[in-house]
């Protein structure tokens, strides 16, 4: 990004032909502009305080585990009601945010969540924490169709894949303050506070998001010049669609497909890594901070590197489809010495083997999330994402029980890593086959 695009746009609202003439100046100074990067930045913090609030327990959960009286199979059960209610309301709020628009979507589910968050600080019992898991689930299922769908208004195409892996980068920073964060909260004053804290700080990202957020027409920061860029692809003509009318459609089962297979693997990650460290390496809980950070810093690298090599070879003039899918086959390839995690003896060893599984995931996640903007029309594309989303957290439930009972029975993390290194190359196969060529869908109104 050169300098002119790190500029500030000195715009202000303005109306009739002085708007456009002051807009036009502007491009003097910004051709293309830099507002949009702010918003990314936005989405970016978003999605670290949605993973941190999903990650807290994964954290705490041998404390947890101590003070509460649960097993590995009610931890698991834990982790399915997250992921139960994750998949309603991934289809709940993914139509409601097409529906009532990406700033007051996002803005309820944020609340909604935090609110949730909060909330568990005042659980005792497995039942209550199944209640409040499952509020925090079906709120946090809000995040990824508003940060896309605000990525398609917001983004050209060809950028599309480096602004999502920018944002998703949240996931990572999300995931590496909490281990950092949550231990020293909790032996300062104790657990419960963890969760008050943590939730607490979505009321102050709620501040910046309503002050800033506009759609790009609307905003009074955006430069003609801008705008003109952000709109450059050709626009699909408006269709006013119905939720089940995208089912037949084989880009939104490639999607879901994707989705159900990968997905699983980042909730292990999240919410068995840190019980893998202190189990399998002897780690306290106030040890597992920096494994955890690196494990995450190096998956900061994999989601930005693997949205700029999109980018990059589109760039360079290859297709979409040629891009999208060659980024994602060299990052289904890395993931695959994940199977030996479970062998080595060294912690380090460990924990370098996981962080290029996650960072390879987090590229391919960009990658994968791109999918429905390069091919749905903008007012599908968060209701798409959410069937995906659904898809994503039906598979997160099923690894839970799998891993539950498989540590439950044996104590061996075996059959989870190998289920991770596989999986990347299987949904790649899946969508080559449902969508041998990635290209705008012809939707028909209805």
């Amino acid at each position: 990004m050169n300098q002119e695009h790190l500029a500030p746009a000195k715009v202000a609202p303005l109306s009739g032909s002085d708007s456009s003439a002051k807009r036009n100046e502007s491009h003097a100074v910004s051709p293309a502009g830099y507002f949009r990067w702010i918003i990314c930045a936005l989405l970016m913090f978003g999605t670290t305080k949605n993973y941190m609030d999903r990650q807290v327990l994964g954290v705490l959960k041998i404390s947890l585990q101590h003070d509460l009286g649960w097993n590995e199979i009610d931890y698991g059960n834990l982790v399915i009601a997250f992921q139960a209610a994750y998949a309603a309301g991934m289809l709940g709020v993914g139509w409601l945010i097409d529906r009532v628009g990406t700033r007051l979507g996002y803005a309820l589910a944020m609340a909604f969540w935090s609110l949730a968050s909060m909330a568990h600080a005042a659980g005792s019992s497995f039942t209550s924490f199944v209640v409040l898991r499952s509020a925090l689930g079906f709120g946090e299922a809000g995040v990824f169709p508003a940060s896309i769908k605000t990525v398609a208004e917001w983004f050209p195409k060809k950028e599309r894949s480096f602004a999502t892996g920018i944002f998703n980068a949240g996931t990572n920073l999300g995931a590496i303050i909490t281990p950092l964060l949550v231990p020293w909260i909790t032996s300062h004053w104790g657990w419960r506070w963890a969760f008050v804290i943590t939730g607490a700080l979505g009321f102050v990202w709620l501040i910046f998001w309503l002050l800033l957020y506009r759609r790009p027409e609307e905003h009074p920061r955006v430069t003609a010049a801008e705008l003109a860029y952000i709109r450059s692809d050709r626009q699909e003509p408006f269709a006013k669609m119905k939720w089940l009318n995208l089912l037949p459609y084989r880009q939104t089962w490639a999607f879901a497909v994707g989705k159900f297979l990968i997905d699983p693997i980042w909730w292990f990650y999240l919410f068995w890594v840190p019980d893998f460290l202190q189990r399998q390496h002897g780690l306290a809980l106030m040890q597992i901070g920096v494994p955890i950070m690196v494990i995450y810093v190096l998956s900061d690298v994999g989601s930005v590197a693997g949205g700029w090599l999109s980018s990059r070879l589109i760039g360079r003039g290859k297709s979409v489809d040629a891009a999208r899918k060659i980024t994602m086959l060299i990052c289904a390839l890395c993931v695959v010495p994940i199977v030996f995690a479970y062998r080595t003896q060294s912690m380090w060893s460990a924990v370098l083997l996981i962080g290029l599984a996650a960072a390879a995931h987090q590229g391919f996640s960009a990658n994968l999330f791109t999918l429905p903007s390069d091919m749905f029309p903008a007012r599908a594309v968060a209701s798409v994402v959410g069937i995906g989303g659904m898809a994503g957290a039906l598979g997160g439930m099923l690894i839970a029980k799998v891993v539950g009972h498989v540590l439950q029975s044996t104590g061996s993390y075996v059959v989870p890593f190998v289920i991770a290194g596989s999986a990347y190359l299987l949904a790649l196969g899946s969508i080559q086959i449902l969508i041998p060529r990635i290209q705008p869908v012809k939707i028909e109104n209805g």
